[in-house]
């Protein structure tokens, strides 16, 4: 799919790969191995979509949104609550008989996430912020999912300016150690 746009059609593009990808593990049987591949693509589009979120988006929320503060405190308890099971999930063979308990809690927590933003928050960003603000902030979220962390870090800072600064250090090591681990080149 092709990236690009505004911060809305950016983060909406991010939203159909992941879906595709739950698509692809729930066609396969339980126990797959092809599953983990799966598993650990989409941990790692998620976690990157959550940084980026995190750095860009909600901060916006909060500035241009009518009650903002507790839209972007909701998103941030959903993103903690599926960084946890992802946390969970990490250490887990597809074998094993947490691994496919703890995906379905994944997707639906994903699901219902993404169906409050696409219906709820992003049209309020929309109304709310000028075509051009919403470009850069397109921008800046593409800029922050290229040196984001791919695995998930539940105590890491979920808001500016510390989540900023952490972001790119944990990112380099996670894509080491991808790169070491061949972690999420398959699929």
């Amino acid at each position: 799919m092709g990236h690009g746009g505004n911060v809305i059609q950016e983060l909406t593009t991010d939203h159909r790969e992941v879906e595709e990808i739950f698509g692809r593990f729930e066609s396969l049987p339980s126990g797959s191995p092809e599953r983990k591949v799966l598993a650990d693509r989409a941990t790692i589009e998620l976690v990157r979509h959550s940084v980026a979120e995190e750095a860009y988006l909600y901060p916006s929320v909060r500035e241009h949104l009518s009650g903002g503060d507790s839209l972007a405190d909701k998103e941030l308890q959903d993103h903690a609550r599926a960084e946890q099971i992802m946390k969970d999930m990490e250490g887990l063979d597809a074998d094993d008989p947490q691994f496919d308990t703890l995906m379905a809690r994944l997707m639906s927590e994903i699901r219902s996430h993404v169906a409050d933003e696409e219906e709820n928050l992003f049209p309020q960003l929309q109304a709310a912020c000028p075509p051009e603000a919403l470009d850069e902030l397109g921008e800046k979220v593409r800029r922050a999912k290229k040196t984001a962390p791919t695995r998930p870090h539940p105590a890491a800072p979920d808001k500016p300016p510390a989540n900023k600064m952490m972001a790119p250090g944990a990112g380099l090591v996670d894509r080491l150690r991808d790169a070491l681990s061949g972690r999420g080149k398959e699929g």
